[in-house]
């Protein structure tokens, strides 16, 4: 009697292992088929940025030419033309913020021309969640940067002005712990100025010759918009991670300009300032 207890214990532990097992796996049975030529660049696009690319097989070569595209392309004299009908190209597989997708490629030597697949989109039921998700994607960001765009412009947080520049945080948002800058930049000049570098650093309040002046950079995570030169006006949104410094420091932040005698113009931001951020 124990014996067939412990043989049927066994069968339903194996089958239940089984049935989780081919809930969780992937196999390339089910996956899309993408067929290529030997003279068609692959485009796959994706819906947000993309993070990795795997490439199974040393007979395709592929980049990333956009943050959103991967372009693969069959290397030449990889395949014997001339005996290789049909060939396996193995599986690529593409991360993006949220999901994993993965396909089949395959090669053949008499598909059409006008069949071979120059471009790809990876569609929804193509993708499989990821269940590390950051925080917020790229895309959300992005909703969130223009809805701020999109509001009423309230007088500024702080501002100053050089050389006929005026710089003003419009405001300031957090969401989970990231926090957004409103920054516009306004040119009252009749030259344009063409932007070279956006440093932000924490430094101290007030700086004497005594002292050795203590200075940390930031690097924004994500932008709005790249820089560009402007004549009249550049608003961009800025997302960090959350920091912290304490009152007797504060967030510098200084544009300069690309010419030998650039214009430079701060702004400084106080801690008090990012505590009272409004909220998504």
């Amino acid at each position: 009697m124990k014996v067939l207890f412990l043989i049927v214990s066994l069968y339903f532990t194996v089958t239940i292992n089984l049935l989780a097992q081919n809930k969780a796996a992937t196999y390339r049975e089910n996956l899309t088929n993408i067929v290529i030529d030997n003279k068609t660049s692959l485009h796959i696009i994706s819906p947000e940025p993309i993070r990795y690319v795997d490439i199974s097989t040393h007979k395709l070569v592929g980049d990333l030419p956009e943050s959103h595209v991967v372009r693969l392309k069959l290397v030449h004299d990889s395949l014997d033309t001339q005996e290789n009908n049909v060939a396996d190209l193995g599986v690529v597989t593409i991360v993006g913020e949220s999901f994993i997708a993965q396909y089949n490629l395959s090669y053949l030597n008499t598909i059409a021309q006008y069949n071979a697949v120059a471009s790809f989109d990876i569609l929804p039921h193509h993708t499989k969640p990821i269940t590390n998700l950051p925080e917020i994607t790229t895309k959300e960001l992005h909703q969130h940067a223009l809805s701020i765009l999109n509001k009423r412009k309230s007088e500024p947080i702080r501002q100053s002005n050089n050389y006929g520049i005026r710089a003003e945080l419009g405001a300031i948002y957090t969401v989970g712990d990231l926090v957004l800058l409103d920054i516009t930049y306004y040119n009252a000049t009749k030259l344009s100025y063409d932007m070279d570098e956006l440093r932000f650093k924490i430094e101290d309040k007030k700086i004497t010759k005594a002292t050795n002046v203590q200075s940390i950079e930031i690097k924004p995570i994500w932008q709005l918009y790249p820089h560009k030169a402007f004549k009249k006006q550049h608003r961009n949104i800025y997302v960090f991670k959350k920091v912290t410094f304490p009152d007797n420091k504060i967030l510098h932040i200084e544009l300069s300009e690309k010419q030998i005698s650039g214009r430079t113009i701060t702004l400084k931001i106080k801690y008090r300032d990012i505590l009272q951020a409004d909220t998504f």
